[in-house]
């Protein structure tokens, strides 16, 4: 069982999903101790129904489970936050989320919890520089190694999409090249002591 769970005078606690890759709140639902020991066993979040007063599996009937990456109680107690992994849409209208409007399919999280995580290791190198890490090798090179890479792979990304454009490439390369341009481009930052929060508020700034 899980270690500081508070259950009501129902023998519930509220249990929160979040999508573990792209931080999206997908669905809320409500446990009590078989349920938690349910999911604790098979991985997969265990909801207990209060309506038809019986244990469910989400994605029982529909195979849209919930895989489980991490479980957190909140301060008091009386709360599950869920890290997890859906199989398909969460909500039983189809879309993403049970948060989301009818037309939230189009356009759905574009996973950028990932750039925190991604974030928080760049900037603890930058603080402990720990030997043999490619990015203590890039911030002790200084503004000028990790320039040097951000405009090496900004010539990538390009010549990834002009192949892809002549009918040569594939789109895949144009994903491969952006990612080491957007972790160079991340590195630059922390050697100049810039966060990223930063960028953020003047994108937020323009879009007014």
């Amino acid at each position: 069982m899980i270690e500081g769970l508070r259950f009501d005078d129902s023998g519930l606690v509220a249990g929160i999903v979040q999508h573990a890759a792209t931080g999206q709140v997908l669905m809320l639902g409500w446990l009590n101790a078989d349920a938690v020991d349910k999911m604790e066993e098979t991985g997969l979040v265990h909801f207990w129904s209060r309506s038809r007063g019986e244990l469910w599996k989400k994605g029982e009937t529909s195979g849209n489970t919930l895989e489980v990456v991490d479980a957190s109680v909140d301060c008091d107690g009386d709360a599950l936050l869920l890290q997890a992994n859906p199989a398909g849409p969460t909500c039983h209208t189809g879309t993403t989320s049970c948060f989301d409007g009818p037309d939230a399919t189009a356009v759905g999280p574009e996973g950028f919890a990932q750039l925190e995580n991604l974030w928080a290791v760049i900037a603890s190198r930058s603080e402990e520089r720990p030997p043999g890490s490619y990015t203590t090798s890039l911030l002790q090179g200084g503004v000028d190694a990790a320039g040097r890479k951000v405009a090496e792979e900004a010539t990538e990304v390009l010549m990834a999409a002009k192949d892809h454009a002549a009918g040569s490439g594939s789109t895949d390369r144009i994903v491969e090249e952006s990612a080491d341009l957007i972790y160079h481009l991340l590195v630059l930052l922390a050697e100049r002591g810039v966060a990223p929060r930063e960028v953020a508020a003047e994108l937020g700034r323009r879009a007014q």
